[in-house]
């Protein structure tokens, strides 16, 4: 790792601050980012940190960026990337931000939707990164006959496939419940709860979490006891970047049999798919809780793609109960691992490596936009008659029906910041791709569009939201004396977590009142007036 001369940086550094201090925000023109890096220089190794005038820092800033729409020429840079390998190296960075005024944006893998963790959207926000990537270890406890299960310590940068890779090459009876897509890195994920194929069995991954080991507003690297249960609580659902940044998690795994079955069905329009997809909408989330099956839909097909904690002998007898409108069979069945089934739905190729998993490849070749939704209605049957032809308007587009329900739908809607439990039948995730030499206009278009359309079948009042799929359209943070303000982040907050919005802010303005970990959809501090962070920071 490469870093230009210290004096050269930091010339180019105050060369880029004297232009945002032009018509910036008050609170920017008191940032000292010469102070800053300094600060960190002398607290972190200088190999670690990556300035504007390094020869690798836009790689190493684009090292996980997952989506290219949001890493153009005119995306705002950070003053520099610390790519920590120690939690003392992001308390160092959070020290020197809170005395030097830099604010700090916060990534593990990179998957956040409107790339709040690694760029700004604030004209003239004078900023640093804290790259977590280098935090990956997982370390699975040695006690096989604890119960439920053993526990595992991960570290916020490893990412999703490394955590299954690591704890079933342990033990091949063990399982976290968490998403489909290996390269998500924990940290943000276990942040905004975490959906995933197991979670009608065992609940969110933030369900999941037995402690934490957090770096709080003041630098203070704190555990769940000394953080506190209502921090604790913040931060398994919260959404990532608001109350600190947590660098490692203590996850309770779960047991799984030998052998699960996994199939992919896919119909046709002329196949009757309508009238399957309308009847799984009440099968789905009431199915036995080991069963299940999420649908895909893209072009005039429909994708039914299930795992079954089980072998394919109880399945089929099973749906032919509960869901015969299917047409499963024996053939269907693909009997495997539960880690061979982690690539399976990743890769839709039952012969694909498990070691695959470890994989941490970044493409940025497309282009994505995404939005979400939650229904707790069916839609009609008529009704899904006028939805298909919009995905004959665009091949690209597709949209994703996780079922809910189950043991997730038992857990009160309280019980963490992630509120869309009882009464769900399932999440929606919308998706719109387009090629990276596009300009993707026809595209957003469509995900607009159709996601305005959808408005009359989903939930409304709020219209529920998942912030995991971050969408800066259903609003941003209003900011007055240099906090966000609590009627401002209302707008989008309560689409996020509902009734638990407003606790959510009263943490955050226990933990971290001047809103010093601070994005366009952080959650703001629930303040009788507005705090200025000066006031902390002496």
């Amino acid at each position: 790792m490469e870093v230009s001369s210290r004096g050269l940086a930091l010339a180019l550094i105050l060369s880029f601050s004297s232009l945002c201090y032009l018509g910036a925000p008050s609170s920017a023109a008191t940032s000292d980012p010469d102070g800053f890096l300094q600060c960190l220089w002398g607290s972190v190794p200088s190999g670690l940190i990556y300035t504007q005038g390094a020869n690798n820092f836009t790689d190493v800033l684009a090292s996980s960026v997952r989506n290219p729409r949001l890493f153009t020429a005119d995306t705002a840079r950070p003053l520099c990337v610390v790519t920590a390998t120690d939690a003392s190296h992001v308390q160092a960075a959070v020290r020197c931000g809170r005395a030097h005024a830099v604010r700090l944006r916060v990534r593990s893998g990179g998957h956040d939707y409107e790339g709040l963790s690694y760029r700004s959207l604030q004209q003239g926000e004078v900023f640093a990164v804290v790259d977590l990537a280098g935090l990956r270890a997982v370390a699975v406890s040695a006690d096989d006959a604890a119960w439920p299960a053993p526990t595992a310590w991960v570290e916020s940068g490893a990412t999703l496939g490394e955590l299954y890779y690591t704890v079933a090459r342990n033990n091949p009876g063990l399982a976290f419940p968490a998403g489909i897509c290996p390269t998500i890195g924990v940290g943000g994920h276990f942040s905004g709860g975490g959906i995933g194929m197991l979670m009608r069995r065992f609940g969110l991954a933030a369900d999941n979490i037995l402690d934490a080991k957090l770096v709080n507003a003041d630098g203070e690297l704190v555990d769940r006891v000394a953080m506190g249960e209502d921090l604790f609580w913040a931060i398994r659902g919260g959404g990532g970047g608001n109350f600190g940044i947590v660098v490692s998690w203590k996850a309770s795994l779960v047991r799984v049999p030998s052998t699960v079955t996994a199939f992919n069905i896919m119909r046709t329009l002329d196949q009757g798919a309508i009238d399957v997809l309308t009847r799984w909408q009440e099968v789905g989330p009431t199915l036995p809780f080991d069963i299940n099956m999420r649908v895909i839909i893209q072009g005039q097909q429909v994708t039914f793609q299930s795992l079954y904690l089980g072998r394919c002998s109880d399945l089929v007898p099973t749906l032919g109960t509960f869901f015969p409108e299917l047409g499963m069979t024996g053939a269907d069945c693909l009997e495997m691992t539960w880690l061979q089934s982690v690539v399976f739905f990743d890769t839709w190729n039952p012969s694909a490596p498990v070691e695959s998993l470890l994989n941490r490849r970044t493409s940025l070749s497309t282009f994505t936009k995404n939005k979400s939704d939650y229904v707790r209605r069916a839609i009609a049957r008529d009704d899904w008659k006028n939805i298909f032809p919009w995905f004959a308007m665009n091949g690209a587009g597709m949209i994703i029906l996780e079922p809910h329900g189950g043991f997730i739908g038992t857990i009160p809607a309280s019980a963490t910041p992630y509120p869309h439990r009882s009464g769900v039948l399932y999440n929606i995730q919308y998706i719109a791709f387009w090629p990276s030499g596009s300009d993707g206009a026809a595209a957003t278009s469509w995900i607009n569009n159709f996601y305005d359309f959808m408005g009359q079948y989903v939930t409304k009042n709020p219209r529920e939201a998942y912030v995991n799929y971050r969408d800066l359209d259903i609003g941003e943070n209003t900011v007055v004396n240099d906090v966000s303000t609590f009627d401002g982040g209302k707008v989008w907050g309560e689409k996020y977590f509902a009734g638990n919005f407003r606790r959510l802010a009263a943490v955050k303005a226990a933990a971290d009142p001047t809103d010093f970990f601070r994005n366009e959809q952080s959650i703001p501090p629930l303040l009788q007036g507005n705090n200025r962070w000066g006031k902390r920071l002496g």
